[in-house]
C-alpha cells in the first residue's frame, strides 16, 4: 500500500501540537481497496486523536471507494484523509471516471442503491463531486 503524509504544520484551530493534516493512498479498483481504505481512515484518526470520528469516517470511505471501484478504471484510485477542522475530516475519492454519483431514493425492495443516502445523512448533506478533466473528485466532510 503506497501512503503519503503531509508535512507536519499547525491548523489554526488544533493548538501548539504539530500534527500531520493529510493521509493519502493509492488504490487498485478492487474490492479488497474498500478494507485498505478504511484501514489508513482508522489508523490516521486514531492518530489525530480523532477515536469518535472512526466508524461513521470509515463508512463513508466504505461507499465512497466502493463506487469508485464499479467505475471499472485502469488506473489507480486516490483516496485522501484530511483534518479540515479540529472536529471536521474530509474524505476525498479520486477515480478516473468522469460520471457523478447520484444520490437514489432506494425502495425498500432495492438490494442496493443505498450508499450515497447513506453518505448524505452521516455529513448531514456535506458531500459533493468536482468533475476533472480525466476522471472526478468525491468529498465528503463527517463532523462530530
Amino acid at each position: 500500500m503506497q501512503r503519503a503524509l503531509s508535512e507536519a504544520h499547525t491548523p489554526p484551530d488544533i493548538g501548539s501540537t504539530p500534527v500531520s493534516t493529510t493521509a493519502e493512498v493509492l488504490l487498485p479498483y478492487q474490492a479488497e481497496s474498500v478494507g485498505r481504505a478504511r484501514r489508513l481512515v482508522r489508523e490516521t484518526l486514531t492518530m489525530w486523536g480523532l477515536p469518535h470520528l472512526v466508524d461513521s469516517t470509515a463508512l463513508v470511505t466504505s461507499e465512497l471507494v466502493t463506487n469508485a471501484a464499479k467505475t471499472g478504471c485502469r488506473r489507480r484510485m486516490t483516496v485522501t484523509v484530511h483534518l479540515v477542522a479540529k472536529t471536521t475530516v474530509r474524505i476525498s475519492v479520486r477515480d478516473g471516471s468522469r460520471t457523478p454519483p447520484v444520490l437514489i431514493q432506494a425502495s425498500d425492495d432495492d438490494e442496493g442503491h443505498r450508499g450515497l443516502g447513506l453518505v448524505h445523512r452521516l455529513t448531514n448533506g456535506r458531500w459533493g463531486v468536482t468533475v476533472e478533466a480525466f476522471g472526478k473528485v468525491v468529498h465528503a466532510d463527517i463532523t462530530r
